[in-house]
């Protein structure tokens, strides 16, 4: 198997606000996009073509890998699913079995070895991976009896234990894809399917003609960008793999560690980045070119941490966060999180979640992670309330955002894309994009003088 498919031409809608200005496959994880860990594990795996099927911002990806052999971008155009995604690029795919993931889910190459090795060159195979905690509701969801697919239902209330992680197809499944019903029917009485052509809805359609459906349950990790919150569930989870492979300092070319500097675990510095004076470091942490650690940085855990950054001037970052390429966190600045590229963080702010590219954070802006309920927010996701697990109280801010001075943020709060929060707004809301919040104020004049002091 030489061939693989990557389906990146999904809206994105229920992500917002991270997919206004960026196809979800462009999502970092660990500073590089969710898609670029896919194609560096395939050409590891040594497929020969690679083809992602995309639509908008498909441009973003084809920049992304202008220099990548064995990769090429096709705009698809609008589909009606992911089954017509694939179809579209049918005449592309070569050889007599080939391999469709996702562009959104980051998943270990190891598994994908495991799906790749054992199959029935005939039959469809799936990578599958255990719903653990997640609600059945979210997803296409199976159920296993021997190593086979034993059912496939569509956001069932119940009984489903798995939910899909990638595909390995025989040329002739393509049959079931072209006459793919556009609407996925194999639901539960009182469910309600949008008219739209799922590849899951083919293996039904394969099952139901009699088929049979072997499949590896993964073992490593895999994360579907479907939510806000799956993005620092990615970078949390790749955070830490990353930097368990570490076991030693490893310093690039003109790169140093200060004598001052205590470190706890080990770094990997790039080209001219340096450890400075006083700098605290509690576990691992990777570090790109031309970054500079120093003035008593505190480093709470494992981060990875982009290129040209500045970090210092006593700021605290929390465990396993990821800081961009091009940021500044500084001045007793506390961070826990993403930040996106080219985020600023100044002057005694404190903030927990999710900060999107070319964002400017004022001075003294919080946010709340901890509510007085002790309890978990709720959030909206297209007109649908949902309880997440993990990370319900991070703030989530959006791309091309600001704040001003004294902004809090309350848990939960999401920021559209291109939106200010104004100087001293208490915000327990989420904000749409391209919108200024700001306080409207009455102020009051009394007279005053030093006759008010008995004189």
């Amino acid at each position: 198997m030489k061939t693989a498919v990557i389906l990146a031409a999904g809206q994105g809608t229920r992500i917002w606000p991270y997919a206004e200005v960026r196809p979800k496959a462009m999502l970092p994880v660990a500073n590089k996009p969710v898609i670029g860990h896919s194609v560096e594990a395939l050409i590891e795996l040594g497929f020969q073509k690679i083809i992602v099927a995309g639509h908008e911002f498909a441009d973003q990806i084809k920049n992304y890998f202008r220099n990548t052999e064995h990769v090429t971008v096709i705009d698809v155009g609008r589909t009606k699913g992911t089954a017509a995604t694939l179809e579209a690029v049918r005449e592309h795919i070569d050889g007599d079995r080939f391999l469709v993931l996702y562009g959104d889910s980051l998943v270990d190459k190891d598994d994908l070895a495991r799906l790749i090795k054992d199959q029935d060159l005939d039959k469809p195979s799936a990578l599958v991976t255990p719903l653990g905690e997640e609600s059945s509701r979210d997803w296409i969801a199976c159920s296993l009896s021997n190593g086979f697919i034993e059912s496939i239902v569509g956001h069932p209330r119940g009984r489903a234990t798995h939910r899909f992680a990638a595909f390995a197809f025989p040329r002739s499944f393509l049959h079931y894809v072209q006459h793919n019903s556009g609407v996925f029917s194999n639901i539960q009485v009182g469910m309600m399917p949008p008219m739209e052509g799922y590849l899951e809805m083919s293996l039904v359609d394969y099952m139901n003609d009699g088929g049979s459906i072997p499949c590896v349950e993964a073992q490593g990790i895999f994360v579907d960008l479907d939510k806000p919150w799956h993005i620092l569930m990615a970078n949390a989870l790749m955070t830490e793999k990353l930097c368990a492979q570490l076991y030693e300092n490893v310093l690039g070319r003109g790169a140093s560690i200060h004598e001052t500097a205590s470190i706890d675990g080990y770094v990997r510095l790039g080209t001219n980045s340096h450890i400075g004076r006083n700098v605290i470091i509690k576990g691992s942490v990777i570090v790109g070119d031309n970054t500079t650690i120093e003035n008593g940085a505190i480093l709470v855990g494992n981060a990875v941490i982009g290129n040209n950054c500045y970090i210092g001037n006593y700021c605290y970052i929390e465990h396993n966060s990821a800081i961009g390429h091009d940021c500044v966190v500084s001045h007793a600045a506390e961070f826990g999180g993403v930040l996106m590229d080219r985020v600023y963080l100044y002057h005694y702010m404190e903030m927990s979640g999710i900060i999107g590219t070319n964002t400017d954070i004022g001075a003294a802006t919080v946010c709340g992670t901890l509510r007085f309920d002790d309890g978990h927010t709720s959030h909206v996701i297209k007109g649908r309330r949902e309880y997440p697990r993990h990370f319900a109280n991070a703030v989530y801010i959006g791309d091309y955002c600001r704040t001003g001075v004294n902004a809090m943020l309350m848990p939960g709060c999401k920021i559209g894309t291109y939106s200010v929060i104004g100087s001293g707004v208490v915000l327990n809301e989420d904000v749409p994009n391209n919108t200024y919040i700001r306080v409207k104020q009455e102020l009051e004049r009394v007279p005053w003088g030093p006759e008010k002091y008995g004189w």
